[in-house]
């Protein structure tokens, strides 16, 4: 399917800007569709005319092809996608998941500490509330 979109990228008109219904009939995606996406993601900024209509460059019905690609063929959330644009995401490069483990020995280190620390106010905060549930019992006697 990738081959799909990157042969539909080879297919754009060499025009300078295309109008959202053109881009709709290219892509495959509606215009509606293509509406909410330049909301989500910052690489998709077509040009507006003084009337408010949106014309689109080619680099920006290639940005709609690799979005398209990422939510449709690759199972990105818009987030994941709009993530993986912002890293600079190559073509076909998997976004690793939001895990400890994917994230690296690094962070498991300093979630460790960072849980031992909590441990440890947990246990002064305990202790705390036994001193002052002391001190108020032998206070009303």
């Amino acid at each position: 399917m990738a081959s799909d979109a990157r042969q539909l990228a080879l297919a754009i008109p060499d025009k300078v800007f295309f109008r959202i219904g053109e881009v709709a009939g290219l892509t495959g995606v509606k215009a509606y569709v293509l509406r909410y996406w330049e909301t989500e993601f910052t690489s998709l900024r077509p040009q507006k005319t003084p009337s408010g209509q949106r014309r689109y460059r080619k680099s920006d019905v290639e940005a709609v092809l690799q979005i398209k690609r990422l939510l449709k063929e690759e199972g990105f959330t818009i987030k994941g996608a709009r993530t993986h644009l912002r890293a600079g995401g190559v073509d076909g490069s998997p976004e690793p998941e939001p895990s400890v483990a994917a994230a690296g020995p690094q962070v498991q280190i300093a979630l460790d500490t960072r849980n031992k620390d909590l441990a440890t106010v947990r246990a002064a905060l305990v202790t705390m509330r036994s001193q002052v549930s002391s001190f108020l019992d032998d206070s009303s006697h």
